[in-house]
């Protein structure tokens, strides 16, 4: 289950998913926005607090149900990250988590016991500071999730998005490539 950023559902993400098909894995992108996508950052979160979090953790619920049964890996960018999160350390049968570019508030009292959690994120990143990733790090440690983090140093925030200016090649094929990698264990 792959969610989209703030930007809404763009082509990157399909391309995203078309390749993650190719390497043989099922993959459902919702459209937690309905059709809308937005070409800065600060559109798209306008759009997300019209919506409103509850709305938005409802539309992505209901996206995975029909699926959750047969162990799904969440996965998204961003803001889809966080949702992908949230989602995942609630479902007992989640068999992954792979988080590009975000993370999310963990909840007092979740236990993810052995869950696999890959992050990839900038470094530095305006979304995701070094404090934040530190104290998100040890808290998903204390859940029980086995978590592996990488860094790209001076990719920019959505650096996987070759349609936006935080692109970086370089740092999105090595993405791919290590996720991929990761995906496969699972």
């Amino acid at each position: 289950m792959l969610f989209h950023s703030t930007h809404g559902l763009r082509p990157a993400v399909l391309q995203a998913a078309d390749r993650l098909r190719a390497a043989g894995h099922e993959v459902w992108t919702p459209d937690l926005f309905e059709g809308r996508t937005f070409e800065t950052v600060e559109e798209g979160m306008e759009h997300k607090e019209k919506i409103g979090k509850e709305e938005l953790l409802k539309r992505a619920v209901l996206a995975a149900a029909p699926y959750s049964d047969r162990g799904l890996v969440y996965a998204g960018f961003s803001l889809g990250a966080s949702i992908a999160q949230t989602l995942a350390l609630g479902d007992d049968k989640a068999r992954g988590l792979l988080l590009l570019h975000g993370t999310s508030d963990i909840a007092p009292g979740v236990t993810a016991d052995g869950l696999p959690v890959q992050l990839h994120v900038a470094e530095p990143d305006p979304f995701e500071t070094d404090d934040w990733l530190s104290a998100w790090y040890l808290q998903m440690g204390r859940t029980g999730a086995d978590v592996e983090v990488y860094r790209y140093a001076g990719a920019g925030h959505l650096y996987t998005d070759p349609d936006l200016p935080d692109y970086d090649a370089e740092a999105a094929e090595a993405t791919w490539r290590v996720a991929l990698g990761f995906l496969e264990t699972l």
